[in-house]
């Protein structure tokens, strides 16, 4: 058995790296088309092929707790509370903001990718149920028919499912 000793050097520049990236990303907007997966292995694990049809977007999603609007006028319930948890998971958010983005395509699945402190980065991969490759698919042909439209919106994705407690 061969043990492999961490360079510090090396976790220091992959460090520096990933602060540049999300800086970068920080500048960018809220949903951006990217050419390929941040990290390949863990989309190729949940479903993604690099073919016609398939599209990855990063979405950024903000932190912390919804906010509600101030209270103005009359009188102030005794639980009224300035925050409030939205009741859904930061990924499922940010899944529907890429669905409205694009609203040809189906989302199929997503991953983190990073976070900082005002900010959580997640990757989508949407399929277009129109696309011939597609449709051809033995795995990935279910996502053609009607009763698929606007799945995100149903909880139907992994995360979806995970947040109604259908996953263990």
């Amino acid at each position: 058995m061969i043990k492999r000793v961490k360079n510090p050097g090396n976790d220091r520049e992959f460090k520096e790296m990933e602060k540049k990236r999300l800086v970068r990303w920080r500048k960018e907007k809220v949903v951006t088309k990217t050419d390929k997966p941040t990290k390949i292995s863990r989309a190729r694990s949940l479903g993604y092929k690099a073919k016609q049809g398939f599209v990855i977007a990063r979405v950024r999603v903000k932190k912390g707790k919804r906010k509600r609007p101030k209270f103005s006028g009359g009188r102030v319930p005794k639980k009224m509370g300035r925050f409030f948890p939205a009741g859904k998971s930061k990924q499922l958010i940010g899944e529907e903001k890429v669905a409205r983005k694009f609203p040809n395509l189906e989302v199929l699945n997503s991953y983190k990718v990073g976070e900082d402190g005002q900010y959580q980065w997640f990757e989508v991969f949407l399929l277009d149920p129109n696309n011939p490759n597609v449709s051809k698919d033995r795995e990935r042909k279910w996502i053609s028919d009607k009763q698929q439209r606007g799945r995100v919106f149903r909880s139907l994705t992994s995360s979806g499912k995970k947040m109604r407690g259908l996953k263990k």
